[in-house]
């Protein structure tokens, strides 16, 4: 199977590169390296610099004889895409229908889409399953909403079969040393407290310690970046042998609060994190949690690489190298 990975050369896509790559399949990167890195390109993988909003550049990658689509070429920041709509809905939107463009007039009938749990908004229960009402919060959230319903369409009146796959929290890093490139303004936890740990930043701000949690921090679930990558190649084999579109959660189905997250990098490494507490932001639900067991059941993946001690060491090992 020859694979393009649409934004193959960030941190999410350099590791799901990584796991095509050791499945023995054949993978083709376009990216416009915005926030990709050549760090983080693999000898065996071809690469193109190309936007998904140049439609002929577009065209042209998708004409190689491609015979599925990885899509995470995405604007990801929550904050931003509130303040400026327009940056996420061209980039997300219309960049994701010209993707579908591209593959249809290409003949390519299968996509693996890098969708997110913001499209369930503010959890009605716990732990959040893909039955779950959609209601983003967030217009990132609403860009993946979006984009899973014209996949919908694409199917229904082009036979575009996809797996839109439910990101709960991305972190760590490839236990190999294989991916070095630091996550570009990453507005996550976890690098964040590698920033405060290796001097980057002066402290780091803990917003809210009064939610009805065991410590009162926000609790998270978190899935290793290996793990996404293997749910990628499973994704892949599970369309590959005629499986219907669907959405699939990805997380652990346990969660992790701040001050935890804090508490083990803190023991783990030896360190001290400098942080203060902050008033809680609007839209953080005090806790998310996923339920994997329809990734489990239909892809038979299992999140092997997500317990705290592998998510905390493997990202220590790249920001302290």
């Amino acid at each position: 199977m020859h694979v393009l990975v649409i934004g193959g050369a960030g941190y999410i896509g350099s590791h799901v590169v990584k796991a095509l790559l050791d499945a023995n399949l054949e993978v083709t990167v376009y990216d416009n390296l915005s926030t990709g890195l050549k760090i983080n390109f693999f000898d065996k993988a071809r690469y193109l610099v190309g936007d998904i909003l140049d439609v002929s550049a577009l065209n042209e990658a998708m004409s190689k004889n491609v015979d599925a689509v990885i899509h995470l070429a995405a604007k990801k920041a929550v904050g931003e895409s509130m303040t400026n709509p327009e940056k996420y809905a061209l980039n997300n939107i219309a960049g994701a229908i010209n993707v579908l463009n591209a593959m249809s007039q290409n003949n390519v009938r299968m996509l693996v889409f890098s969708s997110s749990a913001a499209v369930y908004g503010e959890p009605q229960y716990l732990p959040v399953d893909e039955e779950h009402p959609l209601n983003p919060v967030s217009f990132y959230g609403f860009t993946k909403y979006d984009m899973e319903r014209y996949f919908q369409w694409y199917d229904r009146l082009k036979g575009l079969k996809f797996v839109s796959l439910r990101y709960f929290n991305a972190v760590g890093y490839d236990e190999t040393g294989a991916v070095r490139g630091l996550e570009q303004n990453s507005q996550n936890l976890l690098p964040i407290v590698m920033e405060t740990l290796t001097g980057k930043r002066d402290k780091l701000k803990v917003f809210g310690n009064d939610y009805d949690t065991r410590d009162g921090t926000c609790i998270r679930d978190y899935i290793h970046v290996t793990d996404l990558g293997a749910a990628h190649v499973a994704a892949l084999r599970y369309l590959q042998q005629g499986g219907e579109s669907r959405a699939l959660n990805l997380g652990t189905e346990t969660g992790i609060s701040v001050l935890e997250m804090i508490k083990k990098t803190e023991e783990l490494t030896g360190r001290k994190v400098n942080y203060e507490f902050a008033p809680r932001r609007p839209g953080d639900p005090a806790v998310i949690t996923a339920s994997a067991r329809k990734a489990r059941e239909i892809l038979g993946w299992e999140p092997t690489h997500s317990s705290p001690e592998n998510i905390i060491l493997s990202t220590w090992r790249v920001y302290n190298s």
